[in-house]
């Protein structure tokens, strides 16, 4: 069994892996920004990281002990048109989503290149690969992550180092309902933001997502994408067999 530290374990996705991986015998070690909303959890250790911080993040990781996987799982979404989105909103997206994954990831990889082995876990979404208006900082966010994710398997592979990117589509979380917005009712978006439930497709449960990222931890050989439930492998088959000179959405615009 593997010890596996998991950022973003207080609520979601990254609470369905913290118990599925538990349940499997994994040791788990579960972090949020606030440790005390991990109290519930049945985990080895519950400990506070803040990706954003990396002086929290190299507590978190010493006090961790040895780590065989990291499952990069904390995140943040907004609503919000390109045109008017505030920059320092995508900023902090960008810190939290992207360059928060990669600073965890550039704490735990040393050890994990010393020994010769060890798995990195990244948590994306199927917008890292297509985009939905109204949610394009995220998506971007998820992009630049899967960029970075790509380039560490190949710069780590030769280490024995493996890593996935699990893409679920979307999940009944309250992650959009907490959203922020900027999307007023007189907004000219007003029309596509009312429409990004459908856009976004059928949903799926966060346990069927961690099934999925448990499964690819224990798989010998796991693939670097992986899909999280046929809604996604649906809408990432229709965006790969789609025409690359012009853009890609999910469903009809009434727009």
């Amino acid at each position: 069994m593997s010890s596996v530290l998991i950022t973003g374990a207080s609520k979601g996705i990254g609470r369905a892996i913290a118990i599925e991986l538990a349940n499997r015998g994994h040791r788990v070690i579960a972090t949020a920004r606030q440790p005390e909303t991990l109290a519930d959890l049945p985990v080895d250790r519950r400990l506070r990281l803040d990706v954003t911080d990396q002086d929290s993040v190299d507590q978190a990781i010493k006090d961790a002990g040895e780590i065989d996987v990291l499952v990069s799982n904390a995140g943040a979404t907004l609503r919000a048109p390109l045109e008017t989105v505030p920059l320092a909103e995508v900023e902090r997206l960008y810190q939290l989503n992207t360059l928060g994954a990669l600073r965890v990831a550039q704490g735990v990889l040393p050890a994990m290149r010393k020994r010769g082995t060890g798995r990195l876990v990244f948590v994306s979404s199927v917008q890292g690969r297509l985009v939905l208006p109204v949610i394009g900082p995220y998506g971007a966010s998820k992009w630049a992550l899967e960029a970075i994710a790509e380039t560490l398997a190949i710069e780590m592979g030769h280490f024995g180092i493996k890593v996935s990117i699990v893409q679920p589509g979307a999940v009944s979380t309250n992650g959009a309902e907490q959203a922020k917005s900027f999307v007023e009712e007189g907004s000219p978006y007003a029309p596509l933001y009312h429409q990004l439930g459908a856009l976004r497709g059928e949903v799926i449960t966060s346990e069927e997502v961690a099934v999925v990222v448990a499964d690819t931890i224990e798989q010998p050989e796991p693939p670097l994408r992986v899909p999280a439930g046929a809604p996604a492998e649906r809408a990432l088959r229709a965006r790969k067999e789609a025409p690359e000179n012009e853009p890609f959405v999910l469903a009809e615009l009434d727009w």
